[in-house]
């Protein structure tokens, strides 16, 4: 939770983010730089119910927290210039850094990167979509495997200068339905690591605590349940699943 000032200092816009589907602000709390999306200008979804998705955004941060891994930068729900909605601390990122590329095929790298599939441009350019291979986006595979992210897009993966990745916007995150939808989808069908393993744990254990307590003010009791079933399914499989049911794997546009 964050403090009283975030909660309850005075929400200044100072511009407009035009690369979000919703209504997407920069903002500032005193002297913090913030992101602010106003509930009320979130889009009508013909498979998410309206009016919640900053509420899952929120459930996202919490799930990270519990994971330990600081993927979700801190978020939260409080009042602004537009009303109600989610707030989240603005992350500088490295600008010549990309934790997720599209390439020629021809120069993929030989080490450091996974390839996730091969297609061609607009151009007919044979294109791969890759990905670095890295402990950091390993970790936010399996985030997004048991929030059922249904919108990884590489635009979502923030690299940080030390080499830490954040994942941002989880809106579409908590559906009952299987609607994984990631462009990390590099390391399918291997094996876990004791790292990852001890994190859904952590999670696990903490669903019958504060995290469900917290997660019932955000997600419906069947979200909820559907989420613990993904964590125990994942930690049973201890492995990264293929791709399955008729949604395509991969959200479009990839970035």
């Amino acid at each position: 939770m964050p403090d009283a000032d975030l909660l309850n200092g005075e929400l200044e816009i100072t511009g407009r983010i035009t690369t979000a589907s919703n209504a997407t602000f920069l903002a500032t709390i005193a002297d913090t730089v913030v992101v602010y999306k106003p509930i009320a200008g979130e889009r009508a979804l013909w498979d998410f119910p309206d009016g919640d998705l900053a509420s899952r955004e929120v459930a996202a941060c919490l799930v990270s927290e519990a994971f330990g891994w600081n993927i979700v930068p801190r978020t939260w729900l409080r009042d602004g210039p537009l009303g109600a909605g989610m707030v989240q601390l603005w992350q500088d990122i490295d600008p010549d850094q990309d934790a997720v590329d599209l390439v020629e095929s021809d120069a993929v790298p030989d080490e450091g990167w996974r390839r996730v599939f091969d297609g061609t441009d607009d151009q007919d350019r044979a294109v791969t979509l890759i990905h670095e291979d890295s402990p950091a986006l390993r970790r936010m595979a399996v985030f997004d495997i048991v929030v059922n992210n249904a919108d990884r897009k590489g635009d979502h993966v923030l690299a940080m200068a030390d080499g830490h990745r954040h994942g941002v916007d989880h809106g579409l995150t908590f559906h009952v339905e299987h609607k994984l939808r990631t462009v990390l989808w590099g390391w399918l069908g291997e094996q876990l690591t004791a790292d990852e393993l001890a994190g859904i744990d952590g999670v696990c254990a903490q669903l019958d605590g504060n995290l469900g307590a917290a997660l019932a003010e955000l997600l419906t009791a069947d979200e909820i349940e559907a989420f613990a079933a993904r964590c125990e399914r994942l930690r049973r499989d201890a492995r990264f699943p293929a791709p399955h049911g008729e949604m395509p794997a991969v959200p479009w546009p990839l970035f």
